[in-house]
């Protein structure tokens, strides 16, 4: 048995992804686990990225404070167009948001239940792909901060969905896409005065998942609803377990639980 506090699942680019439980310290290859009856037992508490142990959190994996006052909850993080380090000011913590915001990012067309636009760190992107669930990603743009990947984003937005429909992503895999040309098809929408940032590189990712079986009418569970969470493991896609009877278990949206792990 594995106690500790539950993190989202680490990935490394293999075919297929090969994934890792990070609980407490403990280290789970996931993929061995395929096939075989896993458990997680809530033990009633949760833990804030501050340290601060509750029996909740208050909204989005935070505490009430952290949630209104830390600078990993400010609106920028949802909406990068509101980044202001770059202008040299501040919304929470402008050391943080420089270090966070002050670095190359990529935007790309991903596909994972169909097309779709994105940002994310260069470097991440691959991370960012494999948690989304997508098959396939192409960079479109680098630009020099998160700011600028969001001005790009918000055009793109208005004629490309920059969501995953996460029941369709897990009811199988998506019809292949040309991103190649989407990307042509899609470079007109960069604001003139962001083109310059357009990538050459066309290089097309493919993602393959440990799959056994996809569910056929999805049930999502978590530890709001109970304390004890097991059964057949089928297959992991972005950062979802999926259990047999059509259950599908989302680690990262249920990180910070402190939970008994056993297999």
């Amino acid at each position: 048995m594995y106690q500790g506090i539950l993190h989202k699942m680490s990935t490394e680019y293999l075919n297929p992804i090969q994934y890792h439980l990070l609980i407490g310290n403990n280290n789970i290859s996931v993929n061995n686990l395929i096939k075989k009856k896993i458990s997680f037992k809530w033990n009633g508490k949760v833990q804030c990225i501050c340290g601060k142990i509750l029996t909740n959190f208050y909204r989005q994996n935070f505490c009430y404070q952290c949630y209104w006052n830390a600078p990993e909850a400010s609106p920028s993080i949802f909406k990068p167009e509101l980044c202001t380090a770059d202008l040299g000011i501040e919304e929470r913590d402008l050391e943080w948001e420089k270090a966070f915001q002050l670095t190359p990012h990529y935007v790309y067309l991903s596909n994972s239940s169909g097309l779709k636009v994105g940002i994310t760190r260069k470097n991440n992107e691959l991370t960012r792909w494999i948690d989304q669930g997508a098959i396939q990603g192409i960079v479109i743009a680098e630009v020099p901060n998160r700011r600028m990947s969001g001005l790009i984003e918000v055009e793109l937005k208005k004629v490309i969905s920059d969501r995953t429909n996460w029941r369709k992503m897990l009811s199988g895999n998506p019809q292949s896409i040309d991103l190649e040309s989407q990307k042509l098809i899609y470079a007109k929408y960069i604001p003139d005065n962001l083109i310059q940032f357009l990538t050459q590189d066309n290089k097309i990712t493919d993602i393959n998942y440990p799959v056994l079986e996809y569910p056929k009418k999805i049930v999502s569970i978590n530890f709001k609803k109970t304390n004890t969470i097991e059964g057949e493991l089928l297959g992991i896609k972005g950062q979802y377990l999926i259990f047999d009877n059509d259950r599908v278990f989302n680690i990262r949206s249920n990180q910070g639980y402190f939970v008994d792990f056993s297999c």
